[in-house]
């Protein structure tokens, strides 16, 4: 893994505290925005949901809270990364860097493949890759950075949770007619 790069633009947003928590907390605001239309629509009122969804309005307040930490966790990592002095330490922390821009791709591509595309089942597909990515990252981190980790950890949970919300979705209306031709 010491070979691995991340783009020099990747590694100055995360430098900077303002950009690093502006990019997940920007980047997720443009992505939930077409989500307001949605969820006044039949398609999602109509929607068979598991036990234990929290009402909509929950969710646009617990997101950008998820998005400031995971971008300030970002912003420790990359001055964790600037101050290491082993290998491996560096080698593990462009990983844990790695792998946050990816579930932060992850992340963003879900909205818009579960509320646009209504494609239930391949935003389940993307919430789980996106969940053990940032356990991963999380529990790689939490080896080298523990404090850093703790902002992680309830991103984790949610992610956990949203995973299990998408899955049930999708399990309980995998045959219905509005549905199926999404799949």
């Amino acid at each position: 893994m010491s070979n691995l790069h991340l783009p020099t633009f990747l590694l100055t947003v995360a430098r900077v505290p303002l950009l690093a928590v502006g990019l997940p907390l920007g980047l997720g605001l443009l992505s939930g925005y077409p989500t307001a239309k949605v969820v006044q629509s039949d398609w999602y009122k109509n929607l068979r949901t598991p036990p234990g969804r929290p009402p909509r309005q929950v969710f646009p307040v617990v997101w950008p809270l998820l998005y400031i930490s995971m971008g300030y966790a970002s912003h420790l990592v990359v001055n964790a990364l600037d101050g290491a002095s082993s290998p491996s330490a560096k080698s593990d922390y462009m990983l844990v860097l790695a792998l946050y821009y990816t579930q932060l791709g992850l992340n963003l591509a879900w909205t818009p493949l579960f509320f646009a595309a209504k494609k239930t089942g391949m935003a389940l597909i993307d919430s789980g890759i996106m969940t053990a990515a940032t356990f991963y990252m999380t529990k790689l981190l939490a080896a080298h950075y523990p404090a850093a980790s703790y902002l992680l950890w309830p991103y984790c949970a949610w992610l956990s949770f949203a995973t299990y919300l998408n899955g049930g979705i999708w399990w309980l209306n995998r045959r219905t007619h509005g549905n199926a031709k999404h799949e």
